[in-house]
């Protein structure tokens, strides 16, 4: 991950973390946010999952 003025986006990319998020969380699929975000790899997507799973796991 980078920063791009202060908010999280995928590194070499400006697409910032929370797109990922809020298309989950309308529903939609891992591949339907790669096919709208070209410049996103398959593995910074989970990457960035991966990531947020040790976090909430940290606070357990």
């Amino acid at each position: 991950m980078e920063t791009l003025g202060g908010t999280p986006v995928f590194a070499g990319t400006r697409v910032p973390i929370q797109a990922f998020l809020d298309h989950l969380e309308a529903g939609h699929t891992l591949d339907e946010f790669l096919e709208d975000f070209p410049t996103v790899t398959r593995e910074q997507a989970i990457g960035v999952l991966e990531h947020l799973k040790a976090l909430l796991l940290a606070e357990a």
